[in-house]
């Protein structure tokens, strides 16, 4: 009886084949995979803007004008962005997260504000 020594295996074609597929495949799903990391910063950012702006009106009611950060009480942080109140004043605020970081990558929504009057730029952020 006489037997046969096959060998079985992959050649090298096919393993490239193999790795070509996996470039393509990482090289579609590694930007929208970046994209999707930017827009959840961004809704921790307008999160904490919400609050900074609930802590604002609050402070009102109970005060004749809204107030500096620092005097809110509140505490907001991120990694992400920096938050600052700008024309504060009896009867005016405007809150305002800017990108830093890896953040600041996101030219679309590098700065977003809201104010006293609920109005918030850029709108296609929030």
């Amino acid at each position: 009886m006489q037997v046969k020594n096959s060998l079985k295996g992959m050649t090298l074609i096919e393993v490239m084949v193999v790795v070509t597929i996996i470039a393509i495949i990482g090289a579609v799903a590694y930007p929208l995979f970046t994209d999707y990391v930017r827009e959840a910063r961004r809704a921790d950012a307008i999160s904490q803007l919400l609050t900074l702006q609930l802590a604002q009106e609050e402070y009102r009611l109970r005060n004749s004008s809204y107030a500096e950060l620092a005097v809110l009480g509140t505490t907001v942080s991120s990694e992400f962005y920096a938050f600052s109140a700008t024309n504060v004043g009896a009867e005016t605020y405007s809150l305002t997260a800017t990108a830093i970081g890896a953040q600041a990558s996101d030219t679309e929504c590098a700065s977003m504000t809201i104010n006293q009057n609920d109005q918030r730029t850029p709108a296609a952020c929030w």
